[in-house]
């Protein structure tokens, strides 16, 4: 797996106004910034990309995902 079909596996599942992914091709980190966050404890953030992950989280196409989750308005106070 590539950062960039990473990045659309999640683009594709998730409503996101920013997404960084970086790694290696079996840890991943990434930066995601989607308003379906709102209201959302982070534990429901990460299902929520990890559901955008499927059955590669279970086949471990997708080893580790390091996640920083934010809200439009958390991202905007942040920088």
């Amino acid at each position: 797996m590539t950062s960039d079909e990473l990045h659309s596996l999640i683009a594709s599942g998730l409503a996101c106004d920013h997404l960084e992914v970086t790694g290696d091709g079996r840890h991943w980190a990434a930066v995601i910034v989607s308003p379906a966050f709102e209201g959302k404890r982070l534990i429901q953030r990460h299902q929520l990309v990890y559901a955008t992950l499927g059955a590669r989280i279970q086949t471990d196409e997708v080893h580790a995902l390091s996640m920083k989750t934010h809200t439009p308005a958390e991202w905007a106070a942040q920088r």
